[in-house]
């Protein structure tokens, strides 16, 4: 499977290597959320077995009211009844918008003309909560824009289901998807350490971004999606994190931190890696200092191959 690859600086994964380790690891409070669901299934794991997989690690482990933010146009056939078995299991659905385009290449009033669909499909069903996530973490290009949507938010009492740690767990996801249905062989224990590890690094690089900027690590929500690597490792990831003596808290509780009561449309301009990002940004932090390793597709394809994830992969 050929490998594409971006023209990165070096200097910049230098920094961010350094920046790692720049403050001392402690244990904190996270918070999980899927975005994209209901994603569809592969001939890998089909979609209902995905659902099935990631409720069972949720279940098994306690983890406490995880959000779904849902891309209403992905429902497709077996997606309503997927999304209502997420909403039976105590979990939230959150609006991740219809058609999931970025508000930084849109018009505002095509914008809300899709969040409003994702809003009217998301009335038919249970364990609805009113928090929006912008697909891409583009919140506009536009102090016009953002006010207009934020507007419109407020009249419906959605608030904005921010992220602090960004990644490309993605990335890995498709990686790993398309080498399977072309025919590869994957190595599954090589793979879930390469997602464990590039989420753990994620999560410190972004708790040491709040500590410097913040002088404390907030309540922390985590970016994942609900993919086949969830399915898959979901429940690893939380005895990571357990075992590393964070506690998993709900969205709901993450969501009461100071952080989000920051006026957002005047304060926040860069938003793309989350908001301890977009807080450090705004303090005059580096854009380079702020996008960890884990949002670096060459350095994820250097893995991919330095794993060995993928049979007969050059």
């Amino acid at each position: 499977m050929k490998i594409f690859k971006r023209t990165h600086n070096l200097g910049r994964l230098l920094l961010i290597a350094i920046a790692l380790n720049a403050v001392p690891v402690s244990a904190g409070e996270i918070a999980l959320t899927f975005d994209d669901a209901p994603m569809s299934g592969s001939a890998w794991i089909s979609g209902t077995k995905k659902t099935d997989m990631i409720i069972k690690h949720l279940k098994d482990a306690d983890v406490p009211g995880a959000f779904f933010f849902v891309t209403t146009g992905n429902i497709g056939s077996d997606g309503k009844q997927r999304l209502q078995q997420y909403a039976d299991a105590g979990f939230h659905l959150a609006s991740h918008s219809h058609s999931h385009q970025s508000l930084n290449k849109i018009d505002a009033v095509d914008y809300l003309s899709d969040f409003y669909k994702s809003h009217l499909l998301l009335k038919e069903y249970d364990n609805v909560v009113k928090f929006y996530r912008f697909p891409f973490l583009h919140h506009g290009n536009s102090l016009a824009k953002r006010r207009a949507v934020h507007a419109a938010f407020s009249e419906l009492d959605y608030k904005v289901g921010y992220v602090t740690v960004d990644n490309y767990d993605w990335y890995i996801n498709s990686k790993a998807r398309s080498a399977y249905k072309e025919g590869h062989s994957l190595d599954i224990e090589r793979l879930r350490r390469l997602y464990l590890g590039t989420l753990w690094d994620a999560i410190i690089f972004y708790d040491n971004i709040a500590k410097k900027s913040l002088g404390r690590s907030p309540k922390h929500v985590l970016l994942l999606h609900e993919n086949e690597l969830a399915a898959l490792f979901l429940g690893d990831l939380i005895s990571m994190l357990k075992n590393k003596g964070w506690n998993i808290i709900s969205p709901a509780e993450a969501y009461t931190d100071p952080i989000a009561k920051i006026e957002e449309p005047e304060k926040l301009n860069f938003n793309n890696q989350g908001r301890v990002a977009a807080i450090a940004r705004s303090q005059g932090f580096e854009f380079r200092d702020l996008v960890s390793a884990a949002e670096d597709e060459q350095f994820l394809d250097e893995q991919i191959i330095k794993y060995g994830v993928i049979e007969n992969l050059e």
